[in-house]
């Protein structure tokens, strides 16, 4: 068979459809998204398969990541389907050490899987200018996918790297693309961060850009660099090709959420929520008031270093009125607890301001004086009154004595002014943790009882909580590889209410 050189003889994306878009995103990040079936792997592979033969040989390196190779088996296959037509030489290495594609001008397509940030440092150092990710919502948070982008890069350069042949033309190749293109549906434990990376910045289709200034080593001089991301949404209608019983199987699936997600690509679904079914944004987010002088206010503390910190201030009501700021008034129910302000002290990504769930590495007097500030802040904005809010429940990691006549965290934080009180570790407390906290947010939208609320300038815990998956082997415990700090430092708050009727009643969610 000869070779065939122009890839759209081989393949082509549907005409006029979300599969066109995505081929021609020029954007550095692209998430291809949305129901199942509008062929996001086919042309997640083609994204690679254009650039070779064009004479940029080993410099044009792409790898594929999944959580598993087992899931990584439909792209192996597909790829087997659409490299074997061109008859260019192409080889498929299955060993367990290649796993990967090879072209005999160079080029290179390698199928990995990784699951944690450890795994990165298997690829330090590497060059890739494509690397896609396989259904982006497994991974639990943003740091593998950030991490990687340094192996994002190439040394290649036109004027040195340009094959001879092709100077005898009088042209120059155009410099390498860097591209990173995931694919995924909105579903699995990684739902919420890349919602607000990708979903909740722009609408579809709409390129959102980031200038940072960088040094370069050519001028000597700081430069602006723009990076570009952009979510595309395809749909299984689009699809010609696809097989009318797999729409059926599409519209039989009995979890409300799944069909959500698969048939519409719906991202307001929660895949296996743990708070999910009773969050209400028009009942429990609230706009920012100033706080009653009657009510109770206090701090809870979540520690971390490596990993991210997070303080939340609440106010407790006592029955008292408060006025919000559109001249309503709000009466919540004695006891109810609202949280008026956040601290999150994580690393954010650069280009779309998502957190990448890695702490500031701030030393906890850093922190206590991080504290002191945002007080004496909201205390001058009259958000409330002139009493410094008072020590609420704090991670007891702080209390671990770590090494011998060296002070504790917390007696660190207390010799700047910051104390805290020990938070409920007990047997059994995450459990009634989560339970109080689902009662609370039932009891907001009754209207009976303590509810719990947030005011809307706590925006990292309003993305956070709702969106927070549960444990799939611990139906009664939310998933801890999820971003879960502002979570801890509300449980650590509503177990230090001291529910007493919160052992006796089961914890049921929706089937």
């Amino acid at each position: 068979m000869p070779r065939i050189d122009d890839y759209h003889t081989v393949w082509s994306p549907i005409p006029d459809t979300s599969q066109e878009l995505a081929m021609d995103s020029r954007c550095h990040h692209t998430l291809y998204c949305g129901t199942r079936g509008p062929g996001k792997s086919d042309c997640q592979l083609m994204r690679f398969r254009r650039h070779v033969g064009k004479g940029y040989g080993s410099f044009w390196r792409g790898i594929i990541f999944d959580k598993e190779y087992k899931n990584l088996d439909d792209l192996v296959i597909k790829s087997q389907r659409w490299f074997n037509a061109f008859a260019d030489g192409a080889k498929w290495l299955s060993s367990a050490k290649d796993y990967k594609w090879v072209w005999p001008t160079g080029e290179e397509l390698l199928f990995r899987a990784v699951t944690k940030q450890e795994d990165y440092w298997g690829y330090h150092g590497h060059e890739f200018p494509f690397i896609g990710w396989n259904e982006l919502c497994k991974y639990p948070t943003a740091n593998l996918y950030s991490m990687m982008m340094s192996v994002n890069r190439t040394s290649f350069t036109p004027d040195k790297d340009t094959p001879a042949e092709i100077r005898k033309t009088g042209k120059l190749l155009p410099p390498i693309p860097l591209e990173v293109f995931a694919t995924t549906n909105p579903w699995g434990v990684g739902h919420g961060w890349v919602k607000r990376m990708f979903i909740d910045v722009a609408p579809y289709g709409h390129v959102v850009r980031r200038t940072v200034e960088v040094f370069d080593p050519v001028t000597q001089q700081k430069v602006p660099v723009t990076k570009t991301q952009v979510a595309i949404f395809g749909s299984y209608k689009e699809n010609i090709y696809l097989p009318l019983e797999y729409i059926v199987e599409l519209e039989n699936q009995s979890d409300p959420n799944l069909r959500l997600a698969w048939l519409y690509g719906d991202w307001d679904i929660v895949a296996g929520g743990a708070l999910s079914d009773l969050w209400r944004k028009d009942v429990h987010v609230l706009p920012r008031f100033k706080i009653p002088s009657g009510w109770h206010i206090d701090r809870a503390f979540d520690w971390g270093s490596t990993q991210p910190f997070y303080v939340g201030w609440f106010a407790e009501a006592n029955g008292e009125t408060a006025t919000l700021s559109d001249g309503t008034t709000f009466t919540p129910q004695p006891g109810s607890l609202i949280l008026f302000d956040e601290w999150y002290g994580t690393t954010e990504d650069k280009l779309t301001g998502a957190s990448l769930n890695t702490g500031l590495k701030l030393s906890s007097i850093d922190i206590a004086k991080g504290i002191h500030s945002r007080e004496d802040l909201l205390c001058n904005q009259h958000w409330i009154g002139n009493e410094r809010p008072a020590p609420g429940p704090a991670d007891n990691q702080i209390r671990e004595v770590r090494e011998k006549d060296v002070d504790t965290l917390e007696k660190k934080m207390a010799d700047h002014g910051v104390h805290w009180l020990e938070s409920d570790k007990s047997p059994g407390s995450r459990k009634i943790g989560l339970q109080l906290i689902r009662e609370r947010l039932e009891a907001s939208v009754r209207r009976e009882g303590p509810g719990l609320y947030f005011m809307q300038n706590c925006r990292h815990a309003i993305s956070i909580i709702p969106t927070l998956p549960r444990d799939e082997d611990k139906l009664d415990d939310v998933d801890t590889e999820a971003e879960d700090h502002p979570y801890d430092v509300l449980r650590y708050r509503v177990l230090h209410g001291n529910n007493r009727l919160a052992t006796k009643i089961p914890l049921v969610f929706p089937h």
